[in-house]
């Protein structure tokens, strides 16, 4: 991420870790709290292993994006330029719409896309009865104006062409442009490995913690409690909501309690250990190491970071689809996302995303997780452990693998940077890209 020093050279042999510092001397771990923690694992374990089996009934997200990004392209159509238009658009816009919608089943398609493809199978001159409701959406009234005899020139809205068009741009040239420009980063990394240029990582700090304490706080508290206090607290709140609110204000709010809820055991267990730690044998920077300043190599990292990793990370998704096909199990916020217009909802929903999410899963996955595994294991184990369960703790089998890698690049930030402020930032920054995207479709 600037900082993406992987392996460094010494001086008589290639050194494959970073710094650690000495662990301070501990006491003996009560038998009470080994149990614990070991009665926390295996129901953890039960807990991710259930989840993981229950994403497999959730639909994928992936075939409503696509759908909405082909009716983005045939909207857009009439705007593009005639030079980029094969790579934005494609030779025959309409059919692809048409053959996406029949390849969904009537019990899949909602009154929308029945009105769609509808219109897009009528015959010339032929009357196509569109409901109410949707008289005033753009590709509805395109299409209808074709379906009553008009022209592929004179039917589309010229604003609504070159709006759909800029969002396509934007949809389709964001992530090139971060593939190239991660692409290119990471040959300069691989560069600098060659050469031996690249300097020593920072030493690990991190909050003096054992592995029990660690079970304790990932298991017990993100896993365990977490499964009971959602339930417990948060539903009875959502669901007086429901008597208050409607959708999707209604599930932005829920969203918004159930991950608080959801986080709050975790977040009191660290405070509490600590808390109990000798303040003495706290670091420079705190526990943590936050460490805010300076903004500037905080921010470079950070965006250094999530260039580097989306190439890897859309590989991977791209590799597993190939070979294994789409499991679905896409988190179910992408869909609510997708599917609102409410702007108060949609910030919720941001918020979520780019706040309390990065907030909650670095305090505890690159604050407290990975130094201490980094500690005990070496800082190549910690990364790849710390990345693996950062993939599995959002229960999703086919989201697991991409998010993995996610994990690894974050954790890279993590070491190499001696700060966790980057990795809040980088998080941040690819949790509001993607959600950025899902609004522009």
């Amino acid at each position: 991420m600037g900082v993406w020093d992987i392996p460094y050279r010494g001086q008589s042999e290639t050194v494959w870790y970073a710094a650690v510092s000495p662990s301070p001397s501990r006491q003996a771990v009560p038998l009470w709290k080994t149990l614990l923690a070991i009665a926390s694992l295996l129901v953890a374990a039960l807990i991710w292993g259930s989840g993981l089996m229950n994403s497999l009934q959730r639909p994928s997200v992936n075939p409503s994006l696509s759908l909405q990004q082909q009716e983005l392209v045939l909207l857009a159509e009439p705007a593009v330029p005639a030079g980029i238009r094969p790579v934005l658009v494609g030779s025959d816009p309409r059919d692809v719409l048409l053959q996406a919608l029949r390849s969904s089943s009537a019990e899949q398609r909602n009154q929308r896309q029945e009105t769609l493809l509808a219109l897009l199978e009528h015959e010339s001159g032929e009357a196509v009865d569109v409901p109410l409701v949707l008289v005033d959406d753009p590709l509805v009234q395109q299409l209808s104006c074709e379906a009553q005899g008009g022209t592929a020139e004179s039917c589309p809205d010229v604003q609504v062409a070159r709006a759909a068009a800029f969002r396509l741009g934007f949809s389709f040239g964001v992530p090139l442009i971060s593939v190239l420009l991660g692409l290119g980063l990471l040959l300069r990394q691989g560069w600098g490995l060659v050469r031996h240029s690249k300097g020593p990582w920072p030493q690990v700090c991190g909050p003096a913690l054992t592995l029990t304490d660690l079970t304790l706080l990932v298991a017990g508290g993100f896993v365990v409690l977490s499964a009971l206090s959602v339930p417990l607290i948060a539903l009875p709140i959502v669901t007086v909501l429901n008597t208050v609110l409607e959708s999707p204000r209604r599930d932005a709010v829920g969203v918004v309690i159930e991950y608080s809820v959801m986080a709050l055991p975790a977040l009191l267990i660290l405070w509490r250990q600590l808390k109990a730690l000798d303040s003495s044998c706290e670091p420079r920077g705190g526990w943590l190491q936050w460490r805010l300043r300076p903004l500037s190599s905080a921010v470079g990292s950070a965006v250094a970071g999530w260039l580097m990793v989306t190439p890897v990370v859309m590989l991977t998704g791209w590799l597993l689809v190939k070979t294994v096909g789409d499991p679905g199990g896409s988190n179910p916020l992408l869909e609510m996302v997708l599917q609102s217009r409410d702007p108060l909802a949609l910030l919720l929903f941001g918020m979520t995303a780019t706040v309390l999410a990065p907030f909650f899963e670095e305090l505890i996955f690159r604050g407290a997780l990975l130094p201490v595994l980094a500690k005990s294991f070496g800082s190549f184990w910690g990364v790849l452990v710390s990345a693996l369960l950062f993939g599995l703790a959002h229960n999703s089998i086919g989201e697991l693998g991409p998010l993995t890698v996610l994990g690894i690049g974050l954790a890279v930030v993590r070491l190499g940077s001696g700060r966790l402020f980057p990795c809040f930032l980088m998080h941040a920054l690819w949790n509001a890209i993607t959600f950025t995207n899902l609004l522009l479709l």
